[in-house]
C-alpha cells in the first residue's frame, strides 16, 4: 500500500510545484504593475500641484475613499478628493513625493500597498520634508489599477 501511496505524492507534489510556477510570474508582473501605479500618483501629485489637482484624483476609482494627510474628514467621492487635493496643493507649494518602501501584495483583482514615503515642499523659501507612512489599496478594472482606498498619516516621531 505504501508502494502506491508514495507515486500519488509524487504527482501532487508536482502538479503543486508547476502550479506555482505557472503563477509566480503573474503575481511578480501584478506585484510590479501595483507598484508602478503607486509611484504614478506620486508624480501625478507633483505635476497635478502645478498644474491642475484633478488629475490626481481621477487616479481614483469612481468609489474612491481618502484618508488624506492634512485633513481630519474621510473623502468618500470624486468632489471630496478633488477638494482634498486642491486644498494640498495650496498649502504645500512645490509638492513632491519620494517613496521609501513598498510592501506589495496582490490578491486576484485587489491589491494592497503600504509602506512609506516623504512629502517635500517650499515653505518660506527652505524645502521641508513631511515623512508619512501609508496604505492603499487598489482594484484592476479593465486592465488599470485604480485607488479604492487610500490612507496616509504624518510619521511618529
Amino acid at each position: 500500500m505504501l508502494a502506491r501511496e508514495k507515486p500519488m505524492q509524487r504527482i501532487a507534489t508536482s502538479s503543486a510545484a508547476i502550479l506555482l510556477l505557472a503563477v509566480s510570474p503573474a503575481i511578480a508582473d501584478d506585484n510590479a504593475e501595483v507598484k508602478a501605479a503607486i509611484e504614478s500618483w506620486g508624480k501625478t501629485v507633483a505635476d497635478g500641484c502645478t498644474s491642475d489637482p484633478n488629475k490626481i484624483a481621477n487616479l481614483y476609482a469612481k468609489e474612491g475613499v481618502l484618508w488624506g494627510t492634512l485633513s481630519p474628514s474621510i473623502r468618500s467621492d470624486a468632489a471630496g478628493i478633488q477638494d482634498y487635493f486642491k486644498g494640498a496643493c495650496l498649502k504645500l507649494p512645490k509638492l513632491t513625493v519620494e517613496f521609501k518602501d513598498h510592501l506589495v501584495r496582490v490578491y486576484g483583482n485587489t491589491a494592497v500597498d503600504s509602506g512609506t514615503y516623504v512629502f517635500s515642499f517650499d515653505k518660506d523659501g527652505a524645502k521641508t520634508d513631511l515623512p508619512a507612512r501609508y496604505t492603499f489599496v487598489l482594484v484592476k478594472n479593465g486592465g488599470q489599477w485604480q485607488i479604492v482606498d487610500h490612507h496616509s498619516s504624518a510619521m511618529p516621531k
